[in-house]
């Protein structure tokens, strides 16, 4: 008897005793296993799917070039207030930063990139760009649409997440430096990590592809005027021919690459743009020439950089012109670098979505992306979304008028962005303590 009342005791005691909790907040993990697998069943609703297609045509027909983005915004910031998401607006001109959770860290976000490019529609269908010489010929209204049917399901599971995640709906990364100036206007302060996809022709739908480390280049472009003497062409001694120097100057560039880089660390030196004169029997006074190089370090970034100037300028003089280099500062990106433990992280939630079969290496490339300003400051992951589909025929490449998206992708998309966002959140414990109440994204 005096047993029994001893374990009695002990029950009581046990059950007024303070259950433990833990300091770190994360997604409920019970909750979360059984909604991560439903992100891609519930994108592929027709009423999700409808509703994120609609949108991305809506944009389609009404393209803006970057830091023009002022109807696409207001469209984003409209969903965003239907969903009841809170919003910082404007960010970096055009750009929104929604925030879905409790405002508290850990901080995870995802990005969308807004701006269309100064290419003329020649794709005749229904939602064609009604706006002459614009259109999204870059995938970017589906970047949008993917991204905001993630804030849909997100949403949804608002009350699930201890944590915070960040969407970055950004202004002109076609050669705008859009990222930078979000970067610079605090959208990324206290973010832990950020993830972005974007739309390939070249891998089929259900497939992602991705690396650690480089996975697009460091880019530049610069113009070089050459001036000589002009002259009429039957009389070259009385001239100082700028077309001869800058034909020089572009054999010369391309030694850059082939006997002054490492063979094993890849390098571009392109020219693109050859100006001078408009008559065939006269030497013009002056030719303007203009191209592009990329790298795969910030070290041969700047080393080709120096290199450029050195050799437009001394070949110029060789030839009795003289050269002004200018570097476009403003369409400068970064090496576009992948995190890798957030490529592990990309590769295990994406094997578990679409099956490890469909989550291949990418190669690295030289294109650019400013996607690279994000990656370089906080841990990043970039990674390509498959549309491709052979029984709907070949897809052109972006930057093409005859560029196409193929709809289909749209709850891939989706579902990946929320899926690798509330997975960080449940395996991620904060980088950042909690300031004072009040001084941290006070907006929700």
């Amino acid at each position: 008897m005096a047993f029994l009342k001893l374990i009695f005791l002990i029950f009581i005691l046990h059950s007024f005793m303070p259950i433990p909790i833990s300091s770190t907040p994360s997604l409920n993990k019970e909750v979360f296993a059984q909604i991560r697998p439903d992100f891609l069943d519930f994108a592929k609703k027709p009423e999700i799917m409808d509703w994120m297609v609609g949108i991305r045509r809506k944009i389609h027909e009404n393209p803006e070039l970057g830091y023009e983005e002022f109807e696409t915004s207001k469209l984003i910031r409209a969903e965003l207030d239907l969903m009841g998401i809170p919003y910082k607006y404007p960010v970096a001109v055009t750009g929104v930063v929604g925030y879905i959770g409790t405002g508290k860290p850990p901080f995870v976000a995802l990005r969308a990139d807004m701006d269309a490019l100064a290419l003329a529609e020649l794709v005749e269908w229904e939602h064609k760009s009604k706006v002459p010489g614009k259109m999204h010929a870059c995938g970017h209204d589906a970047h949008v649409a993917m991204l905001l049917g993630a804030a849909k399901m997100l949403q949804e599971h608002r009350n699930d997440l201890q944590g915070t995640i960040v969407l970055i709906f950004q202004p002109a990364e076609e050669g705008g430096g859009g990222a930078k100036k979000m970067l610079d206007a605090g959208a990324l302060d206290n973010v832990d990590a950020i993830f972005a996809l974007h739309v390939s022709t070249k891998f089929p739908i259900g497939v992602v592809a991705s690396r650690p480390g480089p996975i697009l280049a460091a880019t530049s472009f610069f113009e070089a005027v050459i001036n000589g003497k002009g002259g009429h062409a039957a009389l070259p001694q009385h001239t100082v021919d700028p077309i001869l120097a800058a034909s020089n100057v572009i054999v010369s560039l391309q030694h850059l690459v082939s006997r002054e880089a490492d063979p094993l660390d890849s390098q571009v030196v392109s020219i693109g743009k050859f100006q001078g004169g408009g008559a065939f029997n006269v030497i013009p006074d002056s030719v303007t020439i203009g191209g592009t190089f990329r790298t795969f370090s910030k070290e041969s970034f700047v080393q080709l950089k120096q290199r450029i100037e050195e050799v437009i300028t001394k070949q110029a003089s060789v030839q009795r012109c003289n050269a002004k280099v200018i570097f476009h500062e403003n369409s400068s990106y970064p090496v576009c670098f992948n995190n890798k433990e957030l490529h592990e992280h990309f590769r295990k939630v994406a094997g578990e979505m679409l099956g490890v079969q469909n989550v291949v290496e990418a190669v690295a490339n030289m294109g650019g992306e400013d996607f690279a300003f994000f990656s370089e400051v906080i841990p990043g992951l970039f990674f390509f979304l498959g549309m491709k589909n052979e029984t709907q025929g070949p897809l052109q490449s972006g930057h093409s008028p005859y560029y196409t998206v193929n709809e289909d992708v749209f709850p891939y998309g989706a579902a990946l962005h929320a899926s690798l966002a509330t997975t960080y959140l449940s395996e991620s414990p904060p980088k950042h303590t909690s300031p004072p109440e009040g001084s941290f994204h006070d907006e929700l």
